[in-house]
């Protein structure tokens, strides 16, 4: 099939294109990677009267570190920071999470921010900036402002940001001391759709105790979930494998699915999360 009829908009400022969905509202959808809009629209399973195309926003495109956090340009693309040396040693779940998109053809041309705004539930770089404490950046020409993940994301492909707002950039925290990460998940075929997976985050303190643990849960909910009840029986205990199990039991426990196999998807969550649980505090002993 091929899309509606729709007008086309390239700025080449983010005032430019802030102007553009000011002056349009509603009738304008952003248009990045359009890895997953093109797709929509030629299903016309969405409809567009006017496609406002931010690729050649080039302000947009870094990926950057600046006093020891992580800053990432909207239009950054996945293939970017999949490869970029400066994500891998100090943030290596992002790349983990980003080689798990799709397929090479897929990141070359995907944006950060376009999968974050698209806020698929089984995506798995919201499930990874969720579990590092992401932050997003918003501006409108009203202003701007800073939402946590929990504010961000709200239901099915559907974010807080209003019509008029662009995605702008993405800032991650340092990871805390003795710290390691891991996610995992469960594909029918390499590339397709993740069934479940886990992308977490694990700091032992001085005494090799859970310091704190961040489990976020792919196609688990409308949004990322936060399995929050996962993450405080962990605090504090010694990470041996029956107290991991036991989290990652809790964690598929807060599973927001109904259906006739939610059954197997809680199965499948929980084992994911154990896996994805093991990795990541082995990875922080070993650099403790």
């Amino acid at each position: 099939m091929k899309p509606a009829p729709f007008a086309y908009e390239e700025p080449r400022s983010v005032e430019e294109a802030l102007e553009l969905l000011a002056r349009y509202g509603e009738e304008a959808k952003v248009l990045a990677g359009g890895q997953s809009l093109i797709p929509l629209l030629n299903f016309r399973l969405a409809r567009a009267e006017r496609l406002v195309d931010v690729n050649r926003i080039d302000e947009l495109a870094y990926i950057r570190r600046e006093d020891g956090e992580l800053h990432i340009g909207a239009v950054a693309r996945m293939a970017t920071l999949e490869h970029s040396p400066l994500v891998a040693a100090r943030w290596p779940l992002l790349v983990e999470a980003a080689r798990l998109v799709g397929h090479p053809q897929i990141r070359s041309r995907g944006t950060v921010g376009g999968s974050v705004a698209h806020a698929d539930p089984a995506a798995e770089l919201p499930a990874a900036l969720t579990a590092l404490g992401a932050s997003f950046h918003a501006r409108s020409q009203r202003g701007s402002r800073t939402l946590p993940a929990d504010e961000l994301f709200v239901t099915h492909l559907t974010t807080a940001l209003e019509p008029d707002e662009l995605l702008v950039g993405i800032t991650v925290p340092p990871l805390p001391p003795r710290a390691g990460t891991a996610i995992v998940e469960h594909t029918r075929v390499h590339g397709d759709f993740a069934l479940g997976g886990a992308a977490v985050l694990v700091s032992l303190a001085e005494d090799g105790a859970c310091a704190r643990a961040s489990i976020v849960l792919l196609a688990a909910a409308p949004r990322p979930l936060r399995a929050v009840g996962a993450e405080e029986a962990l605090a504090g205990t010694r990470l041996g494998e029956a107290e991991l199990a036991e989290a990652a039991e809790l964690a598929a426990g807060e599973l927001e699915l109904s259906g006739p196999h939610r059954a197997h998807r809680r199965a499948l969550a929980a084992e994911l999360t154990r896996r994805a649980l093991v990795v990541a505090v082995d990875r922080a002993r070993a650099a403790a």
